[in-house]
């Protein structure tokens, strides 16, 4: 009969996802993306007084850590390089490279990390809508932060609008500064390496890349501290959405008569269930076991040898072992 308290291992989904149908998709998001934070270019006013607004906040909870990381990074070059090259690259890199693994190598908990991302990614568009929010480096000399990207563009590809590539600045949203989803995205990255990294590297790796980011994104005066926890808080709205997203992706695809995917079998994070081999009982192949004298259909009965016994019949049982009322077996 059919186990049904068997252990399940982590397996390849019922419907495989394959990367022509998965790159389409990842690149229609971004590009939508991209598109609305163009369209979300708020009034330059308001920008700016969104950005005072929240320099006040800090300010006044002692929060600013923006001011000495940015004097740290326009003094020494030899850290403010590359946290220019850190800030302009790497969640162009990174972020595509974690994606790229779970899909090779954690394909049960790809779709769940690629849905957590997406939504988070396109909750930090609304907020940039709503909040269009002027980052640090842009405000007045006189609040003391300089442009790092400006000042060190002669060693990267980088101009002096935001880290787009020189004379390509006007084509992004330089006032989508709140939430920070170069935080954010670092974060997602970090809890990735950190579920399923395996290694001792991969978990300094999954601490590391969020916290150095953070503190890039404060010291380049591209965003304030607030925005950084902003994006943190985007992916954690993100990840208790995920579910429902994932749910209500399945009832579409169910309406329309696509094979829904399989899902991870547990939490999303949580760690893949081991699989064990139950030696108490007798497995007859993955999943059934047999009664004893039970036989597969149309399995032939095998004549006993002299001195065997029957097979499914129980074993001679000896007088020793029976005890003394127990009549010893008929020779």
């Amino acid at each position: 009969m059919l186990r049904t308290d068997a252990p399940v291992s982590e397996a390849a989904p019922r419907t495989r996802l394959r990367w022509w149908t998965e790159l389409p998709l990842i690149l229609l998001v971004y590009g939508a993306y991209s598109a609305g934070r163009l369209l979300a270019r708020g009034d330059v006013t308001h920008a700016v007084d969104h950005g005072l607004a929240i320099l006040r906040v800090e300010k006044f909870f002692f929060l600013n850590a923006e001011h000495p990381l940015n004097r740290l990074f326009t003094r020494e070059p030899w850290i403010g390089i590359p946290a220019d090259f850190w800030y302009a690259s790497l969640h162009y890199m990174v972020t595509p490279a974690v994606l790229i693994w779970l899909f090779r190598s954690r394909a049960v908990r790809y779709r769940a990390a690629r849905t957590w991302l997406m939504t988070s990614t396109f909750m930090g568009l609304i907020g940039f809508t709503l909040l269009p929010t002027c980052p640090p480096r842009l405000l007045s000399a006189s609040h003391g932060f300089v442009d790092t990207m400006a000042q060190y563009s002669d060693y990267g590809w980088w101009g002096g609008e935001a880290s787009a590539p020189r004379g390509l600045g006007g084509m992004t949203n330089q006032y989508a500064a709140m939430p920070s989803l170069h935080c954010g995205w670092a974060l997602w990255c970090g809890v990735m390496l950190w579920m399923y990294g395996g290694t001792r590297l991969t978990k300094i790796a999954a601490v590391l890349y969020p916290l150095i980011t953070t503190i890039v994104v404060m010291g380049t005066a591209n965003h304030y501290f607030l925005d950084a926890v902003a994006g943190f808080v985007v992916m954690g709205v993100g990840f208790l959405l995920t579910r429902p997203v994932l749910r209500l992706a399945d009832t579409f695809r169910a309406r329309f008569g696509i094979r829904p995917f399989a899902s991870a079998p547990v939490g999303l994070l949580a760690a893949p269930p081991v699989a064990s081999h139950d030696t108490s009982s007798s497995i007859v192949s993955a999943g059934c076991q047999t009664s004893a004298g039970e036989r597969l259909p149309r399995q032939r009965k095998v004549p006993a040898t002299p001195g065997a016994a029957e097979p499914g019949a129980e074993p001679a049982v000896s007088p020793v072992d029976s005890g003394d009322e127990t009549p010893a077996a008929a020779r």
